[in-house]
């Protein structure tokens, strides 16, 4: 799991970073143990993930030639996606503003980061490595429609910057772009890079009894908060990514956004009678992790 890629908090900026904080990625830099941990990362994910993600990640794997071995350069990368969808792939050094991160989204940049996560990291780490964001995210932008949604996020992140709306849209991106579910005909599927890029999370979302998983409504969404530091209490599950992008483009935000004022924040775990429920958790995990807390 990671946090969101834009920060809540004003950043200074690094010296060695460009003005809207792109950095070299600076692959010579990376040692042989660094490559050796994306390749044990990659493998435990490649051979988990078949029939558990949706098949549109598997395909970006391959037209991104991802199975290489080793930290994927982002030049490479990025010549691939722009033949395919018109994106690239540009190094940052961490979290970024929030405006620039939108910016860089609206334009068809996906900022990554471009460390990786040391042995002791390997199963959770707070701020998004270069597994996360290349492995995790990357693969779906080769999809025509998940791309043409990630640019829309972008576009309605830079108007919510200016509604002061950003933490009701950040739960838009958290509950898809990170953490999100997909109905198919083979049943639901996982497409969220904070969960496709965690071992643990990728059997807990999908095959745990303990969240609720609920039907995809945005405006319910983005009353519910969510967990940065733990697996989710709830997952939302979309249709289909057309549904998804045509929630985005068609939906006139600015009433929503005045809407959602007027109304409480929802616990990461509730259940309203509206709601169209996969699975009704028994949030057993969470309770259990709630006991074990210091008193």
């Amino acid at each position: 799991m990671a946090e969101t890629p834009h920060a809540e908090t004003p950043l200074d900026r690094p010296a060695h970073a460009a003005e809207d904080w792109t950095v070299s990625q600076d692959w010579d830099r990376y040692s042989a143990a660094d490559h050796a941990m994306w390749d044990r990362l990659f493998e435990r994910q490649a051979r988990m993930l078949p029939g558990r993600v949706v098949p549109e990640f598997m395909a970006g794997l391959d037209i991104l030639r991802m199975d290489q071995p080793g930290i994927p350069r982002f030049d490479a990368l990025s010549d691939r996606l722009m033949q395919a969808t018109g994106w690239q792939v540009v190094a940052v050094p961490g979290l970024v503003p929030d405006r620039l991160f939108f910016d860089h989204l609206a334009n068809r940049r996906f900022p990554a980061g471009r460390f990786i996560r040391t042995p002791s990291q390997e199963d959770y780490l707070e701020e998004p490595d270069v597994f996360h964001d290349v492995f995790g995210h990357v693969p779906l932008l080769a999809n025509p429609v998940f791309a043409d949604y990630m640019q829309a996020y972008g576009q309605g992140g830079l108007r919510a910057d200016g509604l002061g709306a950003i933490e009701k849209l950040a739960r838009l991106y958290w509950y898809t772009v990170e953490f999100g579910l997909i109905d198919t005909d083979e049943g639901l599927r996982l497409y969220g890079a904070g969960i496709v890029s965690s071992n643990a999370e990728s059997h807990f979302a999908l095959e745990d009894t303990s969240p609720n998983r609920l039907g995809f409504d945005l405006q319910r969404l983005m009353r519910t908060r969510y967990k940065i530091d733990d697996f989710q209490q709830s997952y939302f599950v979309i249709d289909s990514f057309d549904q998804l992008l045509r929630q985005t483009v068609e939906t006139d935000f600015a009433p929503l956004y005045a809407a959602l004022a007027q109304q409480s924040d929802l616990d990461t775990d509730t259940i309203l009678p509206g709601d169209r429920v996969f699975t009704r958790g028994t949030q057993a995990y969470a309770h259990k992790k709630m006991q074990e807390e210091p008193k």
